[in-house]
């Protein structure tokens, strides 16, 4: 959850180390540093803060051509100067920065301690730099390996020592690391954000890879129990738009990236509806019919907002291709030695391709046999290198710690998975006609969401000043109610619970009262009726309601008394994602009246690489 950055080439390197880093502070921002190598030996800076603050204090005289950096997301020990990264042992001659857990941390320290070494930092990741520092092996690369034979864990690394002032090791085990390919001159990152303005030509470190970055180029190694093996890793073009990675004139890359909804929402769509046959074309699902034909149960397994929007995934499925359905938190899946059956479809869904706890139960998948595809939004992501198969999103670079545009996407292709399913069984063709039609408009109608922004932000402030909310809805609202209850909690610090409506009368309505607001989601379906008289029993209670609804639907006495959104209608089984969007927008605009750091919500990071 930490960013990675790393530089050598014919440049100062410190500049280009703090460019990089500010390009992923949405992975980690408690603390920031950097280690630059030259003439005189590894200098360092770090300390507590953001990256403007490490660049502020920054010595002036700070001269190298090669160094690493990092933004920290803490883990072991608190934000502070002394554990924040990079880590060096106690002469200074190495420096190390890492993302992941160290499992055995604390045995190491004990050990390293027992031997005389004096620990500076609460961290795990300062015994890598002892390690490395204490091997007797001849080349960098063979000391870097030796002390990550010792450890255990999940871990992305970048090492720079002293006494081979010529390359930068890295190496990878569950964290994401990429290597860019420049004109004499090499970077390293955790993430594309940090190098896309220097290079599209990277690499993509598999998991027991290391490599050796020169200023002329890079070597791969497999790290197995007989030491390092040659790889042949070759570095790949990728199409990105740089300037898919800044703001522009918005105050905020969630702004942005909320408006560019009705836009992407056609790119995942584009090629991928049939008209005239009614279904989806997802050629990536490497699945001809008969193997569609033969699946007897979709399970999903994401975490956070793609957990929520798995779980409307699977009411889609259910309902369509009439196939039991349902999704699981991944961070849950491994833990329960859970059946993997050969007849069932996996499917894991990530924007970044790196949620550890999503890749590590795709990897328990495979273990046992069973098939998965990923839903992602990054090419050539851990997740998507592992799977069978799989549906890109197409959402372009999300840079928010809260998804939007990304979350609808990955909705719109749980839709033309679940139409292209329900049509190898008893879905018919006028109802897959009538749905890919739904499909179509659903871009268009996501504009008209957003055109209502200022209305909504009127709303949203209200809303803010409630210290806790309750978000409702029935079947296919109630994952929509736990994804409006998640952003508003995660970026304005608003405690917010989801439930289904039916179950308030089972015990939540005793928290009913004039200070706890309710945002219900009553769309016109067959539930209306049920959904309007809880409204009834909220209202009773004095509860004050926001109601997320269609035009269509009456609220009889209520009318006048609650805030009502309305949004466009669409198929009643596609509703669900128009019914979210203004659940961004007032979560957005709640925080913003807050005085929130919208991209960077505290204690949260965007790629969630630690268990």
């Amino acid at each position: 959850m930490c960013g990675i950055v790393g530089y050598i080439g014919g440049q100062q390197a410190a500049p280009l180390l703090l460019e990089g880093l500010t390009r992923l502070e949405h992975r980690g921002y408690d603390s920031a540093g950097l280690a630059v190598l030259g003439s005189s030996g590894i200098k360092v800076a770090k300390q507590a803060g953001r990256v403007r603050d490490l660049g502020d204090g920054l010595p002036k005289r700070f001269g190298g051509k090669i160094g690493i950096g990092h933004t920290r997301w803490a883990t072991h020990g608190p934000a502070n100067d002394v554990n924040a990264h990079p880590h060096t042992d106690e002469a200074g001659r190495v420096a190390v920065v890492h993302n992941g857990i160290i499992d055995n941390a604390a045995a190491l320290r004990a050990e390293l301690s027992g031997a005389g070494v004096e620990l500076a930092s609460d961290t795990d990741t300062e015994v890598l730099a002892h390690l490395i520092a204490r091997s007797g092996a001849k080349t960098l690369e063979a000391r870097t390996a030796e002390a990550l034979s010792r450890v255990e864990g999940t871990y992305g690394i970048a090492v720079t020592h002293a006494d081979f002032p010529d390359r930068i090791v890295v190496a990878r085990n569950g964290s994401p690391l990429i290597i860019g390919v420049g004109d004499h001159e090499m970077h390293v990152a955790s993430d594309l954000a940090a190098v896309v303005r220097y290079t599209t030509t990277v690499a993509h470190l598999d998991d027991g890879e290391m490599a050796t970055v020169t200023a002329g180029g890079f070597k791969t190694w497999r790290i197995d129990a007989s030491g390092l093996s040659a790889t042949d890793r070759r570095a790949k073009e990728v199409d990105i738009d740089p300037e898919a990675y800044d703001a522009g004139d918005h105050e905020s890359f969630m702004h942005k990236e909320m408006l560019e909804q009705p836009a992407r929402a056609e790119a995942v769509l584009r090629g991928r509806l049939d008209d005239k046959f009614g279904t989806g074309h997802l050629g990536g699902l490497n699945l001809d019919a008969r193997e569609l034909r033969a699946v007897k149960r979709v399970k999903i397994l994401g975490c956070g907002s793609a957990y929520y929007v798995g779980q409307m995934g699977a009411s889609l499925i259910e309902e369509l291709a009439r196939i039991p359905a349902d999704a699981e938190a991944a961070s849950e899946f491994r833990y329960r030695n859970p059946i993997v059956e050969p007849d069932t479809l996996y499917v894991a869904v990530s924007q970044s391709g790196e949620t550890i706890d999503t890749l590590l139960a795709v990897q328990e998948i495979q273990r046992k046999g069973g098939f998965v595809i990923g839903l992602v939004n990054v090419v050539g992501s851990a997740i998507a290198r592992e799977v069978d198969g799989g549906i890109y999103l197409h959402a372009g670079p999300e840079v928010a710690v809260a998804s939007t545009k990304a979350l609808t996407n990955m909705y719109l292709a749980f839709a033309m998975l679940a139409v292209q399913l329900g049509r190898v069984r008893d879905l018919s063709i006028a109802d897959g006609r009538r749905l890919i039609a739904g499909l179509n408009a659903i871009p268009g109608q996501i504009d008209q969401v957003l055109a209502a922004e200022p209305e909504l932000a009127v709303v949203a402030k209200s809303l803010a000043e409630a210290e806790s909310l309750f978000f409702i809805g029935r079947v296919r609202g109630f994952p929509v109610a736990r994804e409006g209850a998640q952003k508003f909690k995660e970026i304005s610090y608003r405690h917010a619970e989801a439930y289904q409506t039916s179950e308030l009368k089972h015990g939540p309505l005793a928290l009913i009262s004039t200070a706890v607001p309710t945002v219900a989601i009553v769309p016109d379906d067959e539930l209306v009726e049920r959904n309007v008289a809880a409204l009834h029993e909220i209202a009773a209670r004095g509860g004050p309601l926001t109601v997320v609804t269609h035009a269509g639907v009456d609220l009889g006495d209520l009318a006048g008394k609650v805030e009502r959104i309305d949004v466009p209608k669409n198929e009643r089984e596609l509703d669900p994602i128009l019914l979210t969007i203004p659940l961004q927008v007032l979560a957005y605009h709640a925080a913003l009246s807050l005085g929130h750091d919208i991209d960077k919500p505290r204690n949260l990071a965007k790629s969630v690489t630690v268990e």
